[in-house]
């Protein structure tokens, strides 16, 4: 791995992976606000998490970066309450989610801004409800529509 998402992963950032040179398109555009999405020509699908290879289809080439809509609908979460490692303690509560992308792919994230939450009951979350990106010290994560 080759330096840290700017503005994020060091040695006080776990919660921020480390960019390589093939993660970096993806990190340096969240950074500036901007979600991306790896597509395959092959197939004209998208995936996520970054792969070299189209996870669908198997073709290694023609794969490449587009940019998402950043549109999304909830598929699941959960309200986390204890987590121990830094910097999520300082979070909790918080909410691990699971989203379908607009394009497709399910994506790991967080929802946030979202009432009801703070007091970690779930609140106004339900199955469906959509979202949308918006980022933290440059990493994706959502808020409803």
């Amino acid at each position: 791995m080759s330096g840290a998402v700017p503005g994020g992963a060091g040695p006080d950032r776990f919660d921020v992976p480390e960019a390589d040179a093939f993660t970096r398109p993806y990190w340096d555009a969240a950074a500036e606000g901007r979600l991306l999405l790896r597509h395959c020509a092959a197939c004209d699908r998208a995936h996520h998490y970054p792969r070299e290879f189209c996870p669908h289809c198997w073709s290694e080439g023609g794969v490449s970066w587009r940019s998402a809509s950043g549109r999304a609908t909830l598929y699941t979460w959960s309200v986390v309450h204890r987590n121990d490692l830094p910097p999520f303690g300082e979070r909790v509560p918080y909410v691990a989610a699971v989203v379908d992308l607009e394009e497709g792919p399910r994506m790991m994230t967080e929802v946030v801004e979202c009432e009801g939450v703070e007091g970690g009951a779930g609140g106004a979350l339900r199955i469906g409800m959509e979202l949308e990106v918006t980022f933290r010290a440059g990493v994706p994560v959502f808020r409803p529509r």
